[in-house]
């Protein structure tokens, strides 16, 4: 248990309510530990706290327009890598055709999102068909291929010697957010059988095992998918960005730790949906500045209208490292009050990381090189 310096302190204008009624004609900055869950303060500025006119050093905002990365592979372990640290990695895999091999993770959990496309999921737990907006556990050691659509794309996120898990809901209670029931296993099905017929690579089946980043290759002359039955609490899952319903609260903005969907040792996973806009005249209707200090943050925007971002796009994904503030962009600032519409209409996914995260080697038509100065004072709007 940590004990904190128990501090509590009110100096000059501030509101009572974080996020809400805010004193005219300031900006509301939340400085916070353990990422929204710790001690907290908020600080009240007369201009918006991301309104820099420069920006030198490392330490920056960037973005990334993973549309660009147009290459297929027939390997997730061959898809680039993104982000990554010691805990995380985060690929994105344009998969080449139906996968004539089998992979196994022994490095760590996987999560897959399916941005765009679909296909066929074969594993030792049986069979699923995935859709856009599907995520699915793969817990490590799985042994698995997939037979996409065209057009497929899959974010990959991997919890690098750890394991999935689902966040604790507390007062909400454990079917809050989405039911467990609504998570759909593989199935021993007539697609899985007939499966088993299917030819592998020059006749044979190679399994390729990624372990510490190395890629080992084993052959079998039979598909080693060639389960009859299993029992156990151990499998992969699926849940569709579709059957999250966010909390959501008509008084108060609520954080992004709201919307964790999974959790693993050093980071969390969170999505983004569709909900509507907070209705109290004097609540935050726009997400608040805040700082990045205990954690990086990266968004990967999967579908809809992203309220509070300019110029991004379905398929980019937009990466802040811990040390800097950051909040709306200057146009979204302009509806910190009131809305245009009722509802927002997004699906993205979240990952924040407890460890700094380093970017791949991608091309270099794929990271937007000034977005960190989507933030300038260009038009500061009014609050």
């Amino acid at each position: 248990m940590r004990h904190y310096i128990p501090i509590h302190h009110v100096e000059g204008r501030a509101s009572r309510q974080a996020h809400a009624d805010l004193p005219e004609g300031t900006y509301e900055r939340e400085m916070s530990k353990e990422g929204f869950f710790g001690p907290a303060a908020h600080i009240y500025h007369a201009h918006p706290p991301t309104g820099w006119t420069q920006w030198e050093g490392p330490l920056r905002p960037r973005a990334f327009d993973l549309n660009k990365l147009e290459a297929t592979a027939p390997c997730p372990w061959a898809a680039p890598a993104v982000l990554s640290n010691g805990s995380c990695a985060l690929r994105y895999w344009r998969p080449e055709g139906a996968m004539a091999h089998l992979v196994r993770n022994a490095d760590g959990d996987d999560l897959l999102f399916v941005h765009a496309g679909g296909g066929e999921f074969f594993c030792d737990y049986g069979h699923l068909s995935l859709r856009g907006g599907d995520y699915v556990l793969v817990p490590r050691g799985t042994l698995w291929r997939l037979a996409p659509h065209a057009g497929t794309e899959i974010l990959m996120i991997e919890a690098t010697n750890g394991s999935y898990q689902l966040p604790d809901r507390g007062l909400m209670g454990a079917h809050a957010i989405f039911d467990p029931a609504i998570l759909d296993l593989p199935r021993l099905d007539e697609a899985f059988e007939a499966q088993k017929d299917d030819e592998g690579a020059d006749g044979a089946w190679q399994i390729r095992i990624k372990r510490a980043g190395a890629v080992s290759r084993v052959t079998f002359p039979f598909n080693p998918l060639d389960a009859v039955g299993w029992k156990g609490n151990l499998s992969v899952a699926r849940l569709n960005v579709a059957d999250i319903r966010p909390l959501m609260s008509h008084r108060y903005h609520v954080p992004p730790s709201a919307h964790t969907t999974f959790t693993a040792p050093r980071f969390v996973v969170c999505t983004f949906a569709p909900r509507p806009f907070e209705s109290d005249p004097g609540a935050l209707k726009v997400p608040f500045f805040h700082n990045n200090d205990d954690y990086d943050e990266v968004l990967f925007y999967h579908a809809g209208d992203f309220f509070s971002r300019d110029n991004i796009d379905a398929g980019m994904m937009t990466f802040h490292p811990a040390g800097f503030t950051h909040g709306p962009h200057p146009k979204a600032l302009k509806n910190m009050l009131q809305q245009t519409k009722p509802a927002t209409d997004e699906y993205a996914v979240m990952i924040d990381t407890r460890d700094a995260l380093a970017a791949g080697d991608l091309p270099d038509d794929v990271e937007i090189a000034d977005y960190v100065e989507s933030w300038s004072a260009r038009d500061e709007g009014t609050p």
